[in-house]
C-alpha cells in the first residue's frame, strides 16, 4: 500500500492539493473507518501515517495498543520532522 494508492482508494486523486475540502472531508471519514477495522499492522500503519501526514491522526496511545508499534510511528514523525520545508 504506497502513498498514491492510498490517496487514490480514499480520495479519488493522487495529488492532495487538488482535492476540494468535501471530498478530503469524506476521505478521512472513509481512511478513519478502514483503519479502525484493519488488523493487519503494517496497513494499519500506512493508514496512520497517511492520516498523520495529512494531520488528522489518532493519537499513539489509541492507535497502536503494541510499544513497538508506537515507537516505530514515533520514528516516523520524526523523520518527517527533519525534511525540508
Amino acid at each position: 500500500m504506497d502513498f498514491d494508492d492510498q490517496m487514490r482508494r480514499y480520495f479519488g486523486v493522487a495529488d492532495p492539493t487538488s482535492a476540494t475540502p468535501a471530498v478530503l472531508a469524506a476521505g478521512m471519514e472513509r481512511l478513519s473507518v478502514d483503519f479502525g477495522l484493519e488488523r493487519d499492522p503494517g496497513r494499519r500503519f500506512a493508514m496512520w501515517a497517511l492520516m498523520h501526514i495529512l494531520g488528522n491522526a489518532p493519537d499513539l496511545e489509541v492507535a497502536f495498543p503494541d510499544a513497538a508499534e508506537r515507537d516505530a510511528a514515533r520514528n516516523f514523525m520524526d523523520m518527517l520532522d527533519q525534511l525540508p520545508s
